[in-house]
């Protein structure tokens, strides 16, 4: 199970999670709550070939239009990843595909605003960096995949746009090791007001041999922002951060 939550601008939340052995088996289900939380529908299964969103959460456009980042890792040990889009209803599904000719293996991909129908996805790599894409019309169609200065050691990223454009990542700053899950035992966030360009502004943990990773980040109605990752994979972490800008 992989939940990624959605909270639509109607007020429902929508719930999406994963079955299956592992990665390369799972499909995809979700729930809905009208009640913020405290009561949920009976589960229902994505459309065949639809996984939803792949640890990172779905977002939703000014006409109500849902973007599900999503990835697969395939039998072959290449990753790739593409979007899914659908209605508001979830009533109609679409799979777009990202750069499907790249050599960048990539997964677990986050989506930005930038304004004017421009979004960025920044994704999870094999590649010792975080590696992006890019749409100029609201993700119908993407760029060629590439490099971004941000370091990646096959480690999960979550991403935020905030409430004033400004945009927040929550990453490993770390080459990969001999292992998967080497290069976890440092956390920074950093911040972007172009996607280009980052600067590191917080550590939330350094550490030596520990593994701090798999982060999701939001920012809630009242602009405080919210952090958690696995600690240590022995528990869960909550950071609460006031933006102050």
């Amino acid at each position: 199970m992989e939940p990624s939550p959605l909270k639509k601008s109607d007020g429902e939340i929508i719930l999406f999670y994963k079955v299956g052995p592992n990665p390369r088996e799972w499909f995809g289900m979700y729930k809905t709550s009208n009640d913020n939380g405290a009561t949920w529908s009976d589960s229902v299964h994505l459309p065949k070939g639809i996984l939803g969103p792949i640890k990172n959460k779905a977002v939703q456009l000014r006409d109500g239009t849902i973007l599900c980042p999503s990835s697969v890792e395939m039998p072959n040990g290449h990753w790739k990843v593409f979007i899914e889009k659908t209605d508001q209803h979830l009533n109609n599904w679409e799979s777009i595909p990202v750069d499907t000719g790249s050599k960048f293996d990539v997964i677990q991909p986050s989506i930005l605003f930038y304004g004017n129908k421009k979004l960025q996805i920044l994704c999870r790599s094999k590649q010792g960096v975080v590696i992006q894409a890019k749409s100029n019309d609201n993700g119908r169609s993407w760029s060629l995949l590439s490099k971004t200065a941000l370091l990646n050691p096959n480690s999960g990223t979550d991403a935020v746009t905030l409430k004033d454009g400004k945009q927040l990542i929550v990453y490993n700053p770390d080459m990969p090791g001999k292992n998967w899950w080497n290069g976890r035992a440092t956390l920074r966030v950093a911040i972007s007001t172009d996607g280009e360009k980052w600067e590191d502004i917080l550590e939330l943990e350094h550490g030596t041999k520990e593994e701090f990773s798999y982060p999701a980040i939001i920012q809630s109605t009242d602009g405080l922002i919210h952090i958690t990752y696995t600690y240590d994979r022995k528990n869960i972490k909550h950071v609460v951060v006031r933006n102050n800008n």
